[in-house]
């Protein structure tokens, strides 16, 4: 197992290299040179505008020399991850912690980053838990009852919820809710002038304003984890294996909790990392409908206003996660099912 672990992560890093430097080319094949636009900014100081030793082409050159915008693609490519110098002979790149600076809000992008990525893993898991715990036990009783109207019933209302987009379950939630019941606030996170209260009260209202989200995460999820789980489940409970423990004599529960959920669990370890690794990513629909100060908001914005320091951070972070999770999925696996063992 250690030794398919090492193999493993540098077969990560090798991918991960590969897709930075594709991700990277394609967004500097974009329009836009932030070299120019600061010479530009210096240009329209009145400072500069009457002042005859101003050039904007040595400011071009000096601002391409200090963004590390100089030399060819590859050479930037390879500042940027921080294994190349700048002019003056310093590394700045991702493997310094420099993740670039936003054109947006003028500051470094771990900074903007920071408040964004709190929120979102708050809000992802809470909904993922809350998903976890109605759809798995939900799953487990419509395999185990297969057939029946009560089967049938979560059935049709899983294809709903499934077939339904984010946003259109999103309106309806709002409407009824918050324009017809009037129980939570349409959109935002906090309350206005919520800032002179107590760290308690805070965290109250903050909750009070995440409840709508919450819930609308929460069902978008239902109707394909529910299914997954189903489905597993049925499967599971067809195998000779759990006609032979019946045929034992064993108390159903035995059968259903020790037995037949074993052998599902197999797949749905996937489902149940592939969510959890899901809360870095944050919820772009659901952030942007209800101005949730997210990643996915602040990811949708950035793609918007041409704000590629964010953008590139936050692909190689998702590119890193996804790697990482495919990692854990398969040792995971060894732990859930002795069968699958890894020894070579």
């Amino acid at each position: 197992m250690g030794k398919y672990i090492v193999k493993r992560i540098l077969y990560i890093l090798v991918v991960f290299l590969i897709l930075s430097l594709m991700i990277f080319l394609i967004y500097n094949m974009l329009p836009v040179d932030k070299a120019m636009e600061k010479a530009r900014e210096e240009a329209q100081n009145p400072a500069n505008r009457n002042n005859p030793n101003f050039n904007i082409d040595e400011r071009y050159a000096f601002w391409q020399e200090k963004l590390g915008l100089n030399g060819n693609k590859f050479e930037r490519y390879l500042r940027w991850l921080g294994v190349y110098p700048y002019v003056d002979g310093t590394f700045n790149g991702l493997l310094q912690g420099n993740l670039g600076e936003s054109f947006k809000y003028a500051r470094p992008v771990s900074e903007v980053l920071v408040e964004p990525m709190k929120n979102t893993i708050f809000i992802n898991i809470f909904a993922t838990i809350l998903a976890l715990g109605i759809t798995i036990p939900l799953g487990i009783f419509c395999a185990v009852k297969r057939g029946s109207k009560r089967d049938l019933a979560v059935q049709v209302g899983t294809v709903i919820g499934y077939s339904l987009p984010t946003f259109i379950i999103a309106i309806v939630f709002i409407w009824l809710f918050s324009v017809t019941l009037e129980w939570f606030p349409v959109s935002g996170m906090a309350t206005a002038g919520s800032l002179d209260w107590s760290p308690a009260k805070q965290f109250w209202d903050k909750m009070y304003h995440l409840c709508l989200p919450l819930m609308v995460m929460t069902f978008c999820s239902l109707g394909g984890m529910t299914r997954y789980v189903r489905a597993s489940m049925t499967e599971a409970l067809s195998m000779d294996c759990i006609r032979t423990a019946r045929a034992k004599g064993l108390r159903e529960k035995t059968v259903v909790y020790s037995h037949a959920w074993k052998n599902a669990l197999i797949p749905i370890v996937t489902l149940v990392i592939g969510w959890f690794l899901g809360i870095f990513s944050g919820s772009l629909m659901i952030e942007n409908i209800f101005s949730l100060n997210g990643v996915g908001k602040v990811y949708f914005d950035a793609l918007q206003n041409n704000d590629n320091d964010i953008v590139l951070a936050l692909q190689m972070f998702y590119i890193f996660i996804s790697l990482a999770g495919n990692l854990l999925i398969d040792i995971a696996y060894g732990f859930v099912d002795p069968r699958v063992r890894v020894n070579k």
